[in-house]
């Protein structure tokens, strides 16, 4: 069972697609993330212990505008996931550079999401 949400914390995060199937199986093949299909417009991202949903993606006619919050993945591995995410589709828009306690990159998904995955050093 997925652990209660505590009052003020995120939740759950969505992502904005163009291509629905696409999305899923980018993020299926560069992260091993898998989902519940809930009709041809949305699938929720089932949570890294199996229990509940993390987040979602949900089909729009459009991308959404630049900006926003930035969701910032964690890997154990930064050179393995940036190939995994090359391989998948997707494409590195910044670094991988060094940061305080570790290296990141950011990358856009096939709908042009951005998002940042980081590793310790």
């Amino acid at each position: 069972m997925s652990p209660k949400p505590l009052h003020h914390s995120i939740n759950y995060i969505e992502l904005t697609v163009t291509d629905l199937d696409a999305a899923k199986a980018f993020y299926s093949k560069a992260f091993g993330w898998s989902f519940n299909d809930y009709g041809p417009e949305y699938a929720g991202i089932v949570a890294a212990d199996g229990e509940g949903e993390a987040g979602g993606v949900a089909l729009a006619p459009e991308p959404r505008p630049v900006g926003g919050p930035l969701v910032i993945l964690y890997s154990k591995d930064l050179d393995a996931t940036e190939q995994a995410i090359t391989s998948a589709g997707g494409s590195i828009v910044d670094g991988p550079y060094e940061f305080p306690g570790g290296r990141r990159l950011h990358f856009a998904d096939p709908s042009g999401n951005e998002l940042a995955v980081w590793a310790e050093s």
